[in-house]
């Protein structure tokens, strides 16, 4: 009941993940795609007014006339729409995500049996300090650099440093799929406490203000300017690190830190050539191509450094495997989740050759492909383990006996 329950939880926080987080990047997005496409108004009331750039806009058959005000508007309107509930929302349900698939079982998902570094509760530990930590040290970082003179680029080149510290030290410390994912929630988190710490209070300033009559600190706008510029920069990369999940050949590398350093890094380049071309199509900034190409070029390297080395004839050539050895893989690997005499995890049971022959495709596609079993321990199973299973499903997947 327990694997069932928890099983509902999983898709139910992993729905309201999606949906929620599905909107904060769409307005993120979208918010940074309007700085980018602003142009100065013509219309000199607008001027006047403090208007620093308008966009025209058609969309779902309507036109759309947005404008930003250099510091805020003359007078504070009677309706103002808060963007935060999206932030919250995404981090409070990734949170309780982690919570139910990883912390609820972290003796099987943050702790190695093979290489068992710490203790069930010191990996717990571990793991939130991770998205404390890294909070702490980048937001020392932009507190002490961001105003500098050359702050963006300084604070900029110190994150990707820090980040790559992280991606070394997580992937030492946890299972390959733990740690991927921690640093994406490392990242999300740090995205969230920008929003809750930094940009929302600065605007909720900026409104008292305006309600009390007073000059505008434009350093509230800047502060909170930055920090969704940097927020912007961490979406692909935290994006890639949540679906990473379902590509155990990637997180089970022997050196899965440096592919997730080099694909963080190819996310975050894109996204600047998509940040810098709509300034580029208004004449502000040459075209951003380069960003792209290195992007592609990372993407491309690690592509081809990870292609499999071509079989030898003679390894094509190997014996199919019996369903006496698979049997006995499966009874000390497998059944402890895959049974209705334990767990019976997905609902998938390995207790007759028949299940076994239906699940078959499955197994292969865990085992072989995809390098995710056992879940949270695919390490368990040596190379010539997982040969045994290739063997025997491309050698038809036979359970005679």
């Amino acid at each position: 009941m327990e694997s069932y329950l928890l099983d509902w939880s999983n898709l139910l926080l992993r729905w309201l993940h999606v949906i929620t987080a599905i909107a904060w990047i769409g307005s993120s997005f979208y918010f940074v795609f309007l700085d980018s496409s602003l142009t100065p108004p013509e219309d000199e009331g607008m001027k006047r007014e403090g208007i620093s750039g308008e966009l025209w806009a058609l969309h779902g058959g309507g036109f759309y006339h947005p404008v930003k005000y250099n510091v805020s508007p003359p007078k504070l309107p009677d309706h103002l729409h808060w963007f935060y509930w999206e932030s919250y929302t995404t981090w409070l349900s990734g949170f309780a995500l982690l919570t139910v698939s990883y912390l609820w079982n972290a003796g099987i998902y943050l702790v190695s049996p093979n290489n068992p570094l710490m203790s069930t509760s010191m990996a717990i530990v571990a793991a939130l300090g991770f998205l404390v930590v890294f909070w702490l040290l980048y937001d020392a970082i932009c507190r002490v650099f961001g105003q500098k003179p050359n702050g963006d680029a300084t604070v900029g080149a110190m994150v990707l440093v820090l980040v790559c510290i992280a991606a070394y030290l997580a992937c030492h410390i946890f299972p390959g799929q733990a740690a991927f994912l921690l640093m994406g929630a490392m990242l999300a988190t740090s995205m969230s406490a920008n929003v809750f710490f930094w940009i929302i209070p600065g605007q909720r300033k900026v409104v008292a203000a305006l309600k009390a009559g007073q000059p505008v600190d434009p350093m509230h706008g800047k502060r909170a300017k930055q920090r969704s510029v940097h927020n912007t920069y961490f979406t692909l990369p935290v994006l890639f690190a949540m679906l990473s999940n379902h590509y155990g050949w990637l997180y089970n590398n022997s050196m899965n830190w440096l592919i997730l350093i080099l694909m963080m890094f190819s996310g975050a380049a894109i996204r600047q050539f998509f940040v810098m071309r709509h300034g580029f199509k208004l004449g502000r900034n040459s075209h951003p191509w380069p960003y792209a190409a290195v992007g592609i070029v990372v993407l491309l390297g690690v592509v081809a450094w990870l292609k499999p080395a071509p079989q030898a004839a003679a390894a094509v050539a190997q014996t199919p495997a019996g369903y006496a050895q698979v049997r006995a893989i499966m009874d000390k690997h497998c059944v402890v989740c895959h049974s209705a005499n334990t767990v019976a995890q997905k609902n998938v049971k390995f207790d007759t050759p028949e299940e076994v022959k239906g699940h078959a495709q499955q197994i292969y596609q865990q085992v072989v492909q995809l390098r995710k079993m056992p879940f949270g321990n695919p390490g368990a199973l040596s190379a010539e383990e997982v040969d045994t299973f290739k063997r025997w499903y491309e050698g038809g997947a036979s359970v005679a006996p």
